[in-house]
């Protein structure tokens, strides 16, 4: 007699997927050697076990990154942030970036799948070093929590049929320094900031969008720091 195998439906999760990670791991690698690298590796690993809170999960390293979980969206920022502090106080620990995403997976093992892991992924590969990029449900979290977000628009992304709406996130990555506004010179608290804008690899904050609506007139002049006159 054939006996039929009764296997269990996939059990499916809901959270924040989180992809964490060191910018500059391809560059170090080639500069320090595989074990140095291979060290730093272990350390943000080890890092990021103690960052988690209740609920946080590392699902899985992935060479330089890691994946993360966390059952909201509000505890996924909370988490991404203590990770990002826990990094910057180690000194010359490589930058980080990374993208984050709410939405429901398929849980099998230890592992998670589908497509809003995916999506998580394909989100902290747009990031820069020193960056945090997110989906609209974690943007709205974050806006509840305060914390200034920079629209990005609708981001073409590998392997998904249309573009996404991507945030950019203002908590604080790898520097302690409290930013300047590059037009008028006040110090600006990331997260009351009125808005922030990149010119070439550099990220700048503003205390007013009249600050922010002169800087994108002139951006060369502003960001060569030889003025100090408040528009």
């Amino acid at each position: 007699m054939t006996q039929s195998v009764v296997t269990s439906p996939p059990s499916r999760v809901k959270g924040t997927f989180c992809f964490v990670d060191l910018a500059g791991f391809t560059a170090l690698t080639e500069a320090q050697g595989d074990d140095d690298a291979a060290d730093v590796a272990t350390r943000f690993a080890d890092m990021t076990r103690s960052s988690l809170g209740p609920g946080d999960r590392l699902v899985k390293t992935i060479g330089d990154a890691v994946f993360v979980m966390s059952p909201t969206a509000v505890s996924g920022i909370e988490l991404v942030e203590r990770l990002l502090m826990r990094t910057s106080s180690q000194p010359e620990f490589p930058s980080l970036r990374a993208g984050l995403h709410f939405g429901e997976a398929v849980e099998r093992g230890h592992d998670v799948f589908g497509a809003a892991v995916n999506l998580a992924a394909r989100v902290a590969a747009e990031a820069f070093a020193g960056e945090v990029i997110c989906t609209e449900p974690i943007a709205e979290a974050a806006k509840e929590q305060d914390i200034a977000i920079v629209e990005l628009g609708p981001v073409p992304l590998k392997n998904v049929r249309k573009s996404i709406e991507l945030f950019s996130l203002a908590l604080m990555v790898g520097d302690n320094a409290t930013p300047l506004d590059p037009v008028c010179r006040a110090p600006v608290d990331r997260r009351s900031a009125a808005g922030r804008l990149r010119f070439g690899q550099v990220e700048y904050w503003f205390c007013s969008l009249t600050c922010a609506a002169a800087f994108a007139s002139n951006p060369s002049w502003h960001a060569s720091g030889t003025h100090s006159a408040h528009p």
